[in-house]
């Protein structure tokens, strides 16, 4: 079934594009899905973002695979234009996070933002855990997005972008009829119940796979351990700038030199020499010790004088 040729070109800065569903055994009725395109503009541009186009209202199987044939073969945009696709919530580092997600996306972003602050718990002493050698196997075959997600799509130049714009703009003035995801029959994973089935089957990944994984873990894990103790022995082993040692868990191996605690406690003191009568509390105090040393001299000579007087009183001439 073509699409329509009453459908409005462009809605606001967005290039429609209607794309034909074909028909599915649970629903055998054909269906029209529109597809919105307009030029990615991020809040935080970025070196790709003038050869970057930005989509809306994706279908929910939509991947990298039905981006490129839809682009290529179907619109005619020469192949090996497209640089990179990232749909929405994708952990893909070749881009910066979108600039336009959906509320939940954003604040996903947001806590991780907040929990990159505060150290991370394999990250000890400066020595983080990677785990990347050591994922299990997927369970799912293939993603699915949720309705009306996004993704932007990198070109390799800004030539291309405005190509497939202008291809865009004349397959829907002429109605084209654009069938989603036809010339992919059989290159990716199938959906219904074959998806799950395969699921069923990914859950329970080859023993030797699994024994590799673990493995990989235990040898990072045991790196990590080592790195943490040799950072807690130099620890033990070297003063801080006020001469003082870190007191950490274990044995004392290898204590450090007293001569460098020494002059390490001498420099702090001529640092702060000069500053002893800056503060008003401090000149009290040393009122206070002044006129407590007194009282102990006289406290002292008093007990002399007692002792002479004792020892006189006790003598007696022949």
């Amino acid at each position: 079934m073509a699409p329509s040729n009453s459908v409005p070109q462009q809605i606001s800065d967005y290039h429609v594009l209607p794309i034909a569903l074909p028909p599915l055994v649970a629903y055998p009725t054909p269906a029209t899905h529109y597809l919105y395109l307009r030029t990615h503009e991020p809040k935080l541009p970025t070196p790709s973002t003038p050869r970057s186009l930005f989509l809306v209202n994706l279908p929910t199987d939509a991947s990298e695979a039905h981006i490129k044939h839809l682009f290529s073969s179907q619109l005619g945009l020469p192949s090996g234009r497209i640089e990179i696709v990232q749909f929405e919530g994708s952990k893909s580092k070749a881009l910066t996070p979108l600039g336009e997600r959906a509320p939940v996306a954003t604040e996903d972003a947001n806590s991780a933002k907040k929990k990159g602050k505060k150290r991370k718990r394999g990250d000890e002493g400066g020595v983080a855990l990677d785990l990347e050698c050591a994922r299990l196997p997927d369970t799912w075959d293939r993603g699915l997005h949720r309705s009306g997600s996004t993704a932007v799509v990198v070109f390799v130049d800004r030539a291309s972008t405005d190509a497939l714009l202008k291809a865009v703009k004349r397959a829907t003035k002429e109605g084209t009829n654009l069938v989603w995801g036809e010339g992919l029959e059989g290159r990716l994973p199938p959906l219904g119940s074959a998806r799950y089935l395969n699921h069923q089957k990914l859950q329970y990944p080859d023993k030797t796979q699994l024994l590799n994984s673990v493995n990989a873990y235990m040898a990072t894990f045991a790196a990590q351990e080592a790195a943490r103790a040799r950072l807690l022995a130099r620890q033990r082993q070297e003063p801080d700038e006020e001469g003082f040692i870190t007191v950490t868990r274990g044995g004392r191996a290898g204590p450090a030199r007293q001569e460098e605690a020494q002059e390490k406690a001498e420099k702090q003191r001529e640092k702060q020499k000069g500053l002893e009568d800056f503060y008003r509390f401090q000149t009290r105090e040393k009122r206070k010790e002044k006129a407590g040393e007194l009282l102990r001299r006289f406290q002292d000579d008093r007990h002399k004088l007692q002792g002479m007087r004792e020892r006189r009183g006790g003598f007696r001439p022949e």
